[in-house]
């Protein structure tokens, strides 16, 4: 019986409370609404509903939120609507309303005005701190255009500012008065662009060098990515009044932070909460103290040409992609690797040595083609010499010959053919080991460059991260729950993780110089890399994941090291080039053993005659007669018999040079067992890095989500928080860079292996596969 009294006694109760909870219809006067701002509402009247709570039932009447399109009319018509109907409470916004609403003497029902754009022209006295009106306040932001252009002009120094803003305020603002005063103080001149629409602004630029988007709020969001678009072309840096939403689509910079909107709600759900428990809305504060932050997007700023300033890094936060949106090329790793062996100095200096030992080799034949020379000869004699010769050496005397010379058969000829091809042939595989380097050298500074982007973004979001914990460390300070201690300490903290994002960028700079040198592009080209995955574009083809699961089985891993030993043993050019010498060598060696007791053989042949004789004894005496043209032919054989113990010193040579190649073969062999090995056990590392970086990522995300709460509510402290933020970011830069320094260590063990399976058929990665099966069972 009790409990049923006690329960009628709560039931009685409850209906009491709900019949005390009131209902407030809350009417809502806006200058113009477009898409953009039907979630905004939605979102403003979800935080009122949040905020109020159980303290009354909060409705939003349909027919009480009313436009005016901009004009004083309707706009007038419009809030004594809402004086005539059911509406407890009005909010109303915008530029039209405000010239309705502020001059109202007497406020029949509660209103909150948020209607100024903001403090440097708008009609409210900004001494006081509440309105003093009955049923009256409003919101005043503590942005100004003010700050704008003195932020905008230490970015880019304009001379010449276009101002856009909506075209209805031009005729209800101060603005000539306004932008006069605070343009002429920054030394600059200024161009008024009312708009009704996009192209209005888009076609009225000209005479400017920046422009600042004085309105726009209600313009679609197309339309602002094809205004960013197009200062973007013209080169002129933008800078807009409104949220960091139309920097991300391309504006390049913006005064407002993302918690501004988020402000300006909580702050109208407050003041609503307070109205509805009772308070005053004349006492209440009237001031928004945002906190100016300068959001830059770092594209823009590239294409557009502005450099950054690092004085302005610790106080600026980027959006975009830190990618080179200026670049000339575009590069992905086939198009490093093909530019590289088409362009690179060192390969193409290589190519000449290749190119020289193939001159050597026609050197070489050459001693098998004919010698062929003509020469002549003027002849002046003692004259009484030539009177008793008988008219053989006249006083004087012209004459020439032609001499041909042909070897016939020459060992030392042979052999030099046979060792300058076998030259050759080694100095091919030189080059050969040289492309294999460059691919390998090209591939990692590409890798590398991608290392370094990566890590610039991570040091970018490691900023940010700061920049919140210190925001998080302010409002501790001030709710007494922290010393000052902790925001000295992220302040300093902030001034390193600059400094690490400065010399970040910088590294990306020398990361993209060093890829233009290999590729021997201009070294102030401008280029960008494109970010690669494994399981994406060429990579997918390639299936690294086959290799993954070879060594990741214990099983495996040993008879496949065995395996591409053999491999790289067969396809090592370092090893074929050692060989080639040693037929060289091996050729040099039977030259000067049995091969010197051989013949060189050689034809001579040889025509002269006598053009002229003159002087003393130019005449034949009686019974003799001169022969003014003769020819003579010879065979010549020759076998070098003793040649002063050269013979057996080019032997004994040769033969040392024979041990030192087996040596540097054997040597070779070594390394490259050693290099598979150790090739091997970086990609077993680098697969686990792979996983283990991934859990540790999503780990200490989850940590510092964590950690950031408990020190929002005093419960760790200041170390443990920037404990848990080292944390993700290390954690970031290792899953990162796993990705990357595997692709790095696999390339670097197909070069020890001498087979780049990127570079090669699928028809001939297939075939390599299965030598590896067929290899797998002999051993069984």
């Amino acid at each position: 019986m009790k409990k049923n009294i006690l329960f009628l006694v709560l039931l009685c109760f409850s209906a009491m409370l709900s019949a005390q909870k009131r209902n407030y219809n809350i009417g809502i006067l806006t200058d113009y609404q477009t898409p953009k701002v039907i979630p905004l509402l939605t979102k403003l009247k979800s935080e009122i509903r949040s905020v109020v709570g159980e303290d009354a039932t909060i409705n939003f009447p349909e027919e009480s939120t009313l436009v005016n399109n901009y004009n004083l009319d309707t706009a007038l018509q419009n809030y004594n609507t809402l004086l005539a109907n059911d509406t407890d409470i009005i909010l109303a916004f915008g530029i039209i309303n405000n010239q309705i609403i502020s001059k109202q003497k007497l406020h029949q029902k509660p209103t909150i005005l948020f209607g100024a754009v903001n403090r440097d022209f708008n009609g409210i006295d900004l001494t006081k701190k509440t309105s003093g009106i009955n049923n009256f306040t409003y919101l005043v932001e503590s942005e100004s255009f003010k700050e704008d252009f003195e932020t905008f002009k230490e970015l880019t120094n304009f001379k010449n500012l276009g101002i856009a803003i909506d075209a209805p305020f031009v005729d209800v603002l101060p603005l000539k008065e306004t932008f006069d005063r605070e343009l002429q103080a920054l030394q600059s001149n200024y161009k008024l662009i009312p708009f009704n629409k996009a192209e209005d602004i888009s076609s009225n630029l000209d005479g400017i060098d920046a422009i600042y988007m004085a309105g726009g709020f209600f313009l679609k969001e197309e339309e602002n990515i094809q205004l960013a678009k197009v200062f973007m072309e013209k080169k002129l840096p933008s800078f807009t009044i409104n949220g960091t939403e139309d920097v991300q689509n391309g504006f390049m910079a913006t005064n407002q932070s993302n918690e501004n909107l988020e402000q300006f709600f909580r702050r109208i759900a407050l003041t609503v909460e307070a109205q509805i428990n009772g308070a005053s809305l004349a006492d209440l504060p009237v001031f928004i103290d945002y906190t100016p932050r300068l959001t830059i997007n770092f594209n823009t700023a590239e294409v557009i040409g502005v450099p950054i300033k690092y004085s302005l890094i610790a106080q600026t936060d980027f959006v975009g992609e830190f990618k080179n949106v200026l670049s000339e090329k575009q590069y992905d790793l086939l198009s490093v690797i093909n530019d590289a062996l088409n362009d690179n100095l060192s390969i193409r200096a290589d190519q000449k040595d290749v190119d020289l030992s193939n001159q050597d080799i026609k050197t070489a034949k050459s001693n098998y083609l004919p010698s062929l020379t003509a020469s002549g000869t003027g002849t002046y004699v003692d004259p009484d010499a030539a009177e008793v010769s008988n008219g053989q050496s006249p006083e004087f005397s012209t004459s020439g010959n032609v001499t041909l010379q042909q070897t016939i058969f020459s060992e030392s000829a042979n052999a030099n053919i046979v060792i300058q091809k076998k030259l050759q042939k080694a100095q091919e595989e030189i080059f050969n080991a040289a492309q294999l380097d460059l691919i390998f050298n090209a591939s990692n500074t590409y890798f590398n460059t991608l290392i370094l982007k990566t890590n610039t973004q991570i040091q970018v979001q490691n900023l940010e991260l700061t920049k919140k914990n210190l925001q998080i460390a302010e409002q501790n300070f001030e709710a007494g729950q922290s010393g000052k201690s902790d925001l000295l300490r992220f302040r300093s903290e902030m001034a390193q993780n600059t400094q690490a994002m400065v010399e970040a960028i910088n590294q990306l700079e020398q990361g993209f110089i060093t890829l233009n040198q290999v590729l021997n592009n201009p070294i102030n080209l401008e280029i960008s890399v494109e970010d690669v995955m494994l399981d994406e574009g060429i990579f997918e083809e390639y299936n690294y994941d086959e290799i993954a699961e070879l060594l990741d089985d214990p099983s495996l891993r040993e008879p496949f090291i065995e395996f591409l030993v053999e491999e790289a043993k067969k396809n090592a050019p370092e090893l074929k080039s050692l060989m080639y010498n040693l037929e060289a060598t091996d050729r040099n060696i039977k030259l000067n053993s049995y091969g010197r007791f051989l013949p060189t053989v050689a034809l001579q042949g040889q025509y002269n005659r006598t053009f002229s004789r003159s002087g003393k004894g130019s005449v034949a005496p009686a019974g003799f007669q001169l022969v003014d043209d003769n020819y003579n032919v010879g065979l010549n054989v020759s076998i070098p018999i003793f040649n002063q113990n050269r013979t057996n010193i080019n032997r004994q040579t040769a033969m040392i040079q024979k041990d030192q190649i087996e040596i540097n073969k054997e040597n070779t062999e070594l390394s490259i067992a050693a290099n598979i090995r150790t090739g091997v056990l970086n990609m077993v590392n680098q697969i686990s890095n792979i996983e283990l970086s991934r859990v540790s990522e999503e780990t200490a995300k989850e940590a510092l989500e964590l950690t950031q709460a408990s020190y929002s509510s005093g419960s760790v402290n200041i170390v443990q928080l920037l404990d848990a933020q080292n944390n993700l970011l290390n954690a970031q830069l290792a899953r990162a860079n796993a990705t990357y320094n595997y692709l790095i260590n696999s390339l670097q063990l197909e070069r020890f292996l001498g087979y780049y399976f990127l570079l090669n058929s699928d028809q001939d990665n297939n075939e390599f596969k299965q030598r590896f099966f067929e290899f797998l069972n002999t051993r069984n």
